[in-house]
């Protein structure tokens, strides 16, 4: 069981994202395209596939910019310890009406959840890592590596130029790479979906894959 206490949420400078999304209506307007996905038959539940396979249940998974909690969820149908945290507190309302996962308002830039157990994966999923305020990357991937265990695992997946959605920021990957090595991380591996399609340098889509080295 996770613990029931709270901490205290620290906001960090406004994200890219919080300039799209604003208010309990566009939240709900946010799941129902993901819920009219699925009504049409897409597979949503590749992220989750892959945690899986990296590490198997029951894995402590931390769900970074979960949103209103539809990787978190299926994580923990599948046998996970799961917790979801956001940035966005309409959105995160969405996701407590799954009372088996947790869910936490919290700014990825100043996370702090000592309180809790280490996390074997922490998951940056749906192009979080483009709508992370200008600047925070550095200090985002420093705080979640603090987060976890020996061995863990960050598995992030993101657009890349132009297939990128409105708002959101490109990422140049060997920032990214660099800032994941200055915070603890090891390259383990680079695709171009959650189904492990090879990466190469026309790819839209970078699944990347590091691994806590300290401690």
């Amino acid at each position: 069981m996770w613990p029931t206490n709270t901490p205290p949420v620290r906001p960090g400078p406004p994200t890219r994202w919080s300039g799209l999304q604003r208010g309990p209506a566009a939240a709900r307007a946010y799941r129902q395209r993901f819920l009219d996905l699925a009504a049409a038959g897409q597979d949503l539940h590749g992220e989750a596939r892959f945690v899986t396979e990296l590490v198997p249940p029951p894995s402590r998974v931390l769900d970074a910019g979960c949103g209103f909690g539809r990787v978190a969820s299926e994580l923990t149908r599948l046998g996970h310890y799961a917790i979801g945290v956001d940035a966005d507190p309409d959105l995160v309302a969405l996701a407590q009406e799954d009372r088996s996962t947790r869910f936490l308002v919290a700014d990825l830039a100043t996370l702090d959840l000592r309180h809790e157990q280490e996390f074997h994966v922490v998951l940056l999923a749906g192009n979080v890592v483009p709508f992370l305020a200008d600047g925070t990357l550095p200090q985002v991937l420093e705080r979640l590596a603090a987060h976890l265990a020996p061995g863990g695992y960050l598995v992030a997946g993101f657009g890349l130029g132009e297939s990128l959605p409105e708002g959101a920021a490109p990422v140049d990957l060997r920032h990214y790479d660099r800032w994941a090595r200055v915070a603890g991380l090891s390259y383990i591996g680079r695709w171009s979906s959650w189904d492990r399609e090879r990466f190469t340098p026309e790819s839209t889509y970078a699944l990347s894959v590091h691994r806590q080295v300290n401690g």
